[in-house]
């Protein structure tokens, strides 16, 4: 089947399921297992052939850092209920401790499966000259280089601690690794137990020196064992085990917290000190140290998981080495828009031009750099607004509004502090704001802002015109170069309008009376999405072509499924793309029989937010309605953030988004899974060359990113109809 036949292809046939209707909970799929299942997508690509072997170890090691962040947050929660008595359903009809038993046996199964997929790979890497030593395999030449290494780069930072009344049991933090020891002194035989605590702050694989051009390493684990005796002179080992905690990550803040800065900064401390959920332990753990470690830990039997193999998977990122870019995928370079380039770099004069869409990572993210320093550095820009949700450590837009705010330009930063994980990373970047001269905002204490909006105000002739920028993604230059996302640049003065009022509402609680082509969360957004799709039922009821297209990261939001369904029933054809979460459940007939869901995973992150509407015209039409979007369909996103739905109606972005972003993610063959009415995902049989849609990105420029050649040469998926 071509990627043409796809977007034609008729949906499958449905499947009978008389007790799953509207009426049932079974309706929907559990959140929890539904995100098990995309994390056994992500590890399956670990396994796929057509991935270079490095590049699989990445899928392997992000497999792990996702299940781990996955029980230290949607794990703790449940947890925590079960701990309460709170027998409350889940929307498909599962209390929390029904869920825990459910995501207990899938965890554990993945987490069995991923060292069966790393001892394939190692074997792999073995052939191809990257080699994981053990102690017993190292040669004395390689000792004697190690016994430098340690003392002069790992010793120093040791602390090894006897386990005895005088010296309780440490604190271990979330993700903490540690040695445990069994130890017997040779002179008298007297016992001892201690533990040996391993940084995070030195590596987990010690580069050893090439044989031959062999690049290899040894785990740390396995270098301590062998200088155990630096550490513990006079003792020999008796038996020992490696373990590693994951504890409770989630913020419990004041109701009424009068300073928010150092409310969350106390939080934080408190987060790492949270109760541990799971620990993974050595499965031929000496029976005294494993009790000893479980009653200090106050762990119970159930949050134990035994490894046999490498504790610590997600620690195999640091394997993924630059020096083999044999095997890892081919370099890609992201493109400078044409349209920017014909106006010699500037950027207000090419959005001046018309709206420009930008596809990251296809097109850099340095256009959005650009678009804020010009604007710091610009004399006729007055001020600039700016919402951060998650950026990187030494942030360029922070810079760039840093600069701005000290050349005495009016500087508005809403800084988003409940960004999870990244709370003490903004709280640095606020008060690096603040002592630029910035007006620093912390939006609401019970809303998340998760929208991604930037604002310049510009000084031309004897008006002010404003250049908004509305994304998907983050304000983060170096997830932006593996992330799927879109920029709209504008000066559309609708479009500009909406921007200052959502500034408003952020900075002032002044709660935007209309908005002109935008909806925003948690107002207007769920309100205006589920009149859209009755907008769309009704034009099949009616007879006239009746269709949606969406690509979103998840869909769980009870009433949005049931709007889907009902359209379904009606005749509405409905395309998904959902990279993760999907509590809905397509092709079940008399429900879903015209909804097809489908699920890509590859070399980049799918995190881009889409939804078009045929508007009685089918899709691709150009009298769609075409909307971006920074808001998942999940009740968070829905209900307790604020966030943007943004309409394109500049006829080129329109086609981009819908005849090359959206044909060519459903027409994917070779990175696509699609969703079965029972919950299974299973890949299509794509052929030899099944069409890529990230290789046609990379390969293709985007069609209002065009300048002076046009648009006419871009290959386009899909044509639209009048």
């Amino acid at each position: 089947m071509t990627q043409a036949d796809f977007l034609k292809a008729d949906f499958p046939e449905p499947v009978e399921l008389p007790d799953i209707s509207l009426d049932s909970p079974r309706r929907f799929f559990n959140r929890e297992l539904s995100w098990l299942a995309f994390n056994w997508r992500v590890l399956e690509e670990a396994e796929n052939p057509r991935v270079p072997l490095l590049e699989r170890l990445r899928f392997l090691s992000i497999s792990a850092t996702n299940l781990d962040e996955f029980y230290t947050v949607r794990v703790a929660g449940l947890r925590e209920l079960a701990e309460a008595g709170n027998t409350s359903p889940a929307a498909d009809g599962l209390t929390s401790a029904e869920q825990l038993v459910l995501i207990n046996a899938e965890a554990r199964r993945l987490m069995q499966h991923q060292q069966i997929v790393f001892e394939k790979l190692q074997k792999e890497m073995d052939a191809s000259g990257i080699v994981m030593e053990t102690r017993d395999s190292l040669t004395s030449e390689d000792k004697k280089y190690l016994q430098e290494v340690f003392i002069n780069q790992v010793f120093p930072v040791l602390s090894p601690l006897a386990i005895d009344p005088a010296h309780p049991f440490p604190f271990i933090p979330n993700t903490g690794f540690a040695l445990a020891l069994q130890l017997e002194r040779k002179a008298n035989k007297r016992p001892l137990l201690a533990l040996l605590p391993i940084p995070n702050q030195i590596a987990r694989f010690i580069p050893l020196p090439a044989d031959d051009g062999i690049y290899r390493v040894l785990p740390m684990e396995e270098l301590l064992l062998l200088h155990l005796s630096s550490l513990f002179p006079g003792y020999k080992t008796k038996g020992h085990c490696a373990f590693r905690v994951l504890r409770d990550s989630d913020l419990e803040l004041e109701e009424e917290a009068e300073d928010l800065v150092r409310e969350f900064e106390t939080a934080l401390k408190r987060r790492r000190r949270g109760e541990v959920i799971r620990m993974k332990l050595s499965a031929d753990a000496p029976a005294m140290l494993r009790s000893l470690i479980m009653r200090e830990l106050n762990v119970e039997e159930e949050e134990v998981v035994e490894i046999d193999g490498l504790i610590g998977v997600a620690d195999l990122s640091e394997l993924v080495i630059e020096s083999r870019p044999d095997l890892l995928w081919p370099s890609f370079t992201p493109r400078v828009p044409e349209r920017v380039q014909d106006h010699n770099g500037d950027m207000f004069a090419a959005i001046r031009q018309k709206d420009m869409l930008l596809h990251h990572p296809y097109e850099t993210f340095d256009m959005v750099i650009r678009f804020l320093d010009q604007a710091a550095r610009d004399p006729d820009v007055v001020a600039i607004k700016q919402t951060l949700y998650r950026t990187s450590r030494d942030s360029p837009v922070v810079a760039a509004l840093c600069e701005a705010a000290e050349a005495g330009k009016s500087v508005t930063a809403l800084v988003e502090l409940k960004a999870r994980f990244d709370e003490a990373a903004n709280i640095r970047q606020s008060r690096r704001l603040e002592r630029a001269g910035a007006h620093v905002v912390y939006g609401f204490m019970h809303y998340k802002t998760h929208a991604k909006i930037s604002v310049v105000v510009r000084r031309e002739g004897n008006e002010l015109v404003t250049y908004t920028h509305y994304g998907t993604g983050n304000y983060h230059p170096i997830t932006a170069r593996v992330y799927t996302d879109l920029s709209l640049f504008t000066c559309d003065k609708a479009l500009g309008r909406d921007a200052t009022k959502v500034f408003n509402y952020l900075s002032g609680y002044a709660q935007p009376d209309v908005l002109e082509n935008l909806s925003i969360s948690p107002l207007t957004l769920r309100t205006d999405l589920l009149k859209m799709i009755e907008a769309e039922a009704e034009h099949a009821r009616n007879g006239r072509p009746a269709e949606i297209w969406a690509k979103l990261n998840a869909i769980i939001e009870p009433d949005v499924i049931d709007a889907l369904y009902k359209a379904s029933q009606v005749g509405v054809r409905i395309n998904l793309v959902i990279r993760g979460i999907c509590g809905l459940r397509p092709g079940i007939k008399g429900l879903s029989e015209n909804i097809r869901v489908k699920s890509i995973v590859g070399r980049f992150l799918e995190h881009s937010r889409i939804v078009c509407f045929g508007n009685g015209h089918g899709l691709p039409s150009k009298k769609a309605r075409v909307f971006i979007s920074s808001a998942d369909w999940m009740d968070r996103n829905l209900w307790r953030r604020v966030e943007t739905l943004v309409e394109a109606t500049n006829a080129t972005v329109k086609a981009q988004i819908v005849n090359q972003v959206m044909a060519a993610n459903l027409a994917d063959q070779a990175q696509s899974w699609v969703l079965t009415a029972d919950g299974t995902f299973i890949r299509p049989d794509a052929g030899d060359q099944p069409f890529n849609c990230h290789r046609f990105f990379m390969e293709n420029p985007s069609l209002s990113g065009r300048g002076s050649a046009g648009a006419k040469d871009v290959p386009k998926l899909a044509h639209a109809k009048d």
